[in-house]
């Protein structure tokens, strides 16, 4: 048997196979599946001290923590479901020193955020856990067979050399990974849970229990208030999202073919001047604008001044009758000037990085096209349609996903410019709200937790499926060296 267990592990070393938990299992004895209850008992057979020692302690710091501590993982994971509420029981005392009867009360239970913060930590340390019960599984199985096979088993100051080695991977993506899981992964999982509970503004005393799915289906109604709004919202958001997007690149695009022309002189000129706005922060930028545009704006009082604002009126009447009998041209606080007032100025915001990356894509086109499609006898328009622009949406699909995804959530643009407005009595969203700041304004302003963790779920459920979509349906995934 033994010779036989060494051939195996001849054959796995030399071929290079991987040792898997089961496999360990499966192949690997006795000793693994001691190793599975006693963790590192794998590597103390193999005279592996140190990491044998290592594993031990993690999961004896396991035990203790989860089974032993009276206040450790358990006791949260326990008071998950239901979820833990504090009491207060009223009563009377009598002060020892003043002698006084004084109304007080008493304290059971735990606070209904903490028991969530706890439990979800606790579950994702079980996940790490289990992850280094693998691991410590699988060390401990491939050191047997290495013995076994008359290979070499790693000492301990071996593996550490390895992680600055052949291993320099798993320690340089090891800080970013746990990063990720502790400060996004853990936050955004404690968040998720919110939208299953009624933590809301009337329950601002950190106690509320689970509520299934209603709140989803409070905010995906027809009927209801919270829904009617949610439905709005999400309209108003893929519209501003769609010309957002396809506006800047097509803008952008134009104003760069333009730049680029051959007779078009003072070429880095236009682009510097069109670049000014990159340089200036864009929150700057955008609380300017917001200050000219208000109703008695600059803006506003240069054209009452020369009689514009009743010129616009007389000579547009569709205008004129949006404008009504104000005496000014309500760019924020009317819903259809707000709207396209904010679509507007993210083009000039926008335009500029759009132009950048168009031309360097156009000075990459082959010149050879272009003369060709001359030779046949292709105007500008037809070059333009069957040369530049398939190249460009080939090269900048990508691109146009992710700016699409921006849009979305683009938090800065409407918050600072028109703050969402103008609001509608009894509503919490605005008119030029996009779901990333209602839901700031339901989380931060409002205090509606859950509502908020609802509406974060659906605006990922909307953006993933979008972009997965789309990028699979395009040229740049299905056909990534096909563009000749």
């Amino acid at each position: 048997m033994s010779n036989q267990l060494a051939k195996k592990a001849a054959r796995r070393v030399n071929g290079k196979e991987s040792f898997s938990l089961l496999s360990a299992i499966r192949n690997g004895g006795p000793i693994a599946w001691i190793s599975c209850l006693v963790m590192g008992f794998g590597n103390f057979a193999s005279m592996q001290f140190v990491k044998g020692f290592i594993f031990l302690a993690i999961e004896a710091v396991f035990i203790w923590f989860m089974f032993i501590n009276p206040k450790g993982g358990m006791y949260w994971v326990k008071n998950l479901f239901p979820l833990a509420q504090k009491e207060r029981t009223p009563n009377v005392i009598n002060h020892p020193i003043l002698g006084e009867v004084i109304e007080g009360y008493t304290e059971t239970g735990e606070y209904s955020h903490i028991t969530l913060l706890y439990a979800v930590t606790t579950l994702a340390l079980c996940a790490v856990f289990i992850f280094v019960w693998r691991m410590s599984v699988t060390s401990g199985y491939r050191a047997q067979f290495l013995k076994k096979a008359g290979k070499r088993v790693n000492s301990f100051i071996d593996d550490v050399k390895d992680l600055f080695d052949s291993k320099i991977h798993n320690l340089l993506m090891t800080p970013p990974i746990v990063g990720i899981f502790v400060f996004t992964l853990l936050p955004l999982i404690y968040m998720m849970c919110m939208a299953f509970t009624d933590y809301d503004r009337n329950h601002l005393d950190n106690n509320f229990a689970w509520v299934g799915f209603d709140n989803f289906l409070n905010i995906l109604s027809f009927n209801s208030t919270i829904g009617k709004q949610f439905w709005s919202v999400l309209g108003w958001t893929l519209v501003w999202a769609f010309f957002a997007t396809f506006l800047n690149f097509f803008m952008g695009t134009f104003v760069a073919m333009i730049i680029n022309r051959k007779t078009t002189r003072l070429k880095d000129f236009w682009r510097g001047c069109l670049s000014v706005t990159i340089a200036v922060p864009q929150f700057v930028s955008l609380l300017l604008m917001r200050s000219m545009l208000g109703d008695d704006g600059i803006l506003n009082r240069m054209m009452i001044e020369a009689g514009w604002v009743e010129w616009i009126k007389d000579a547009l009447p569709f205008i004129g009758n949006v404008i009504g009998p104000r005496k000014y041209i309500p760019f924020l606080s009317d819903r259809t000037f707000a709207r396209c007032t904010v679509i507007i100025i993210n083009l000039w915001v926008g335009i500029p990085y759009t132009i950048m990356q168009v031309t360097g894509i156009l000075k990459n086109i082959p010149a050879d096209l272009y003369e060709a499609a001359r030779i046949d006898g292709a105007n500008p328009l037809q070059q333009f349609m069957n040369i530049t622009l398939p190249y460009m949406i080939f090269v900048m699909t990508p691109y146009m996903i992710t700016s699409f995804t921006g849009n979305i959530n683009n938090f800065g643009v409407i918050y600072l410019l028109s703050g969402g407005n103008p609001t509608v009595t009894g509503n919490s969203a605005g008119e030029t709200d996009l779901l990333v700041t209602w839901l700031y304004k339901l989380s931060v302003d409002m205090k509606d937790y859950n509502i908020g963790a609802v509406i974060g779920i659906l605006t990922f459920i909307v953006l993933a499926s979008v972009s997965l979509i789309t990028y699979r349906s395009s040229g740049s995934y299905k056909d990534e060296e096909g563009f000749k």
